[in-house]
């Protein structure tokens, strides 16, 4: 990446660590530096800045406002566009601030362990160029409600498809369906911006029933073209308080000549929680028709055993946030693998989420997780431009 256009920001309170940040910044082309001497200081100089830097180094021991605060106030006040956590303190606490921030809706490049080298500084910041084009704009978010429900009723939020691999031969048999909203200027919504809307109205069943429409549409396009592939999409809550979602379901799946058994409906754990009794009546007959049923980001919520043992699932996905950097962090490989354990003892196949780095690929493949899906293999693209996305995979060396 050119580091010369990457704006960076380093919060230390330590002169001299501050100082040395600043060289090793410099040593790696980085033309743009900010620096806080502390939390309050920092805020200050963001608040007053045109445009919100790129990258914010933040300790977090510091006196007066402690880094933990700081990070708080930066992603609720969008004053960057995202963070790097600095500190030689336990893991496990840079795990709980990393997981806070993400929470905010802040991006979180990762953390870095003291002393600060060139080598762990580029490391960290390389991550910023990775993925840039999948950031929203603020702009994005400039939209009424009303003009959300005329798009999604217009046919505009559409599905870009997320290839999934096997870990043991690479290949690709799966794509998740996940919305995005094309608006005329050219211009892309993300669903963080509006799906939580779609919720709040009370039309994200509407949603998932759009994204499983155009996703099966799209199945049978590439059945014809010879690319056989498994479709999985997000269900939202309010379909499993429906008893007629399941007719529904499979009515709009065999219209486009697709089998029930190719699709996978990805349920989150808090979701059947809201209506037990109605909840698992539906998932039941879902599962009776042939739908494949997943867990979706599993170990994020409080009841996923009770999920696991009350649904019939036949997937479960491993949440990105464990997924991420499992190789470097124990804690997030032990949840990794205890996981991927249970689901092997419940007979389920497991996906990871979020494999970005072939160091996670590796883990995971050595754990015995059956598909990837995540930025290593690709990044979500419209229909149209699936198979060129396949085209370019290639199995990562191992």
């Amino acid at each position: 990446m050119d580091w010369s256009e990457l704006q960076v920001m380093v919060v230390e309170d330590h002169g001299f660590q501050r100082r040395i940040a600043l060289r090793l910044l410099a040593e790696l082309g980085v033309e743009r530096a900010l620096e806080g001497a502390d939390g309050l200081d920092a805020l200050d100089l963001l608040r007053r800045q045109p445009a919100p830097p790129d990258v914010v180094l933040v300790d977090l021991d510091m006196p007066g406002m402690d880094g933990i605060e700081c990070i708080g106030q930066i992603a609720q006040e969008r004053l960057a566009r995202a963070v790097v956590v600095v500190s030689a303190l336990d893991p496990a606490l840079l795990h709980t601030v990393q997981t806070m921030a993400r929470a905010y809706g802040l991006r979180v490049l990762g953390s870095v362990e003291k002393p600060l080298t060139r080598d762990k500084l580029e490391e960290v910041l390389v991550r910023f160029g990775d993925h840039v084009g999948e950031q929203h704009d603020e702009s994005e978010a400039d939209f009424t409600v009303p003009a959300l429900l005329e798009a999604l009723g217009n046919g505009e939020i559409v599905p870009w498809f997320q290839p999934q691999v096997e870990f043991g031969n690479g290949k690709v048999v799966g794509v998740e369906a996940l919305a995005r909203w094309e608006r005329p200027d050219g211009s892309v919504v993300r669903p963080v911006l509006f799906v939580p809307l779609l919720e709040r109205e009370g039309r994200a069943d509407a949603l998932t029933e759009r994204m499983l429409d155009e996703g099966c549409r799209w199945l049978q396009r590439w059945s014809r073209d010879g690319m056989r592939l498994k479709l999985s999409v997000n269900v939202s809550p309010l379909a499993l308080a429906d008893p007629a979602a399941a007719d529904r379901y499979q009515a709009i799946v065999e219209s486009h000549a697709v089998s029930t058994e190719d699709v996978v409906l990805e349920i989150t754990e808090s979701s059947v929680m809201t209506d037990a009794a109605r909840g698992l009546g539906v998932l039941a007959r879902l599962r009776l028709k042939g739908f494949g049923l997943s867990i979706d980001d599993f170990g994020t919520g409080y009841s996923s055993l009770a999920q696991l043992a009350q649904v019939p699932f036949t997937e479960l996905k491993v949440d990105k946030e464990f997924v991420f950097s499992a190789h470097s962090q124990p804690r997030k490989r032990a949840v990794v693998e205890a996981s991927l354990d249970l689901a092997r003892k419940l007979n389920l196949t497991t996906v990871a989420e979020g494999v970005e780095t072939v160091e996670d690929w590796q883990l995971l493949a050595e754990l015995g997780c059956n598909i990837a899906q995540g930025w290593l293999i690709g990044r979500p693209v419209p229909g149209s431009e699936l198979p060129a996305a396949i085209a370019r995979w290639r199995r990562p060396v191992l």
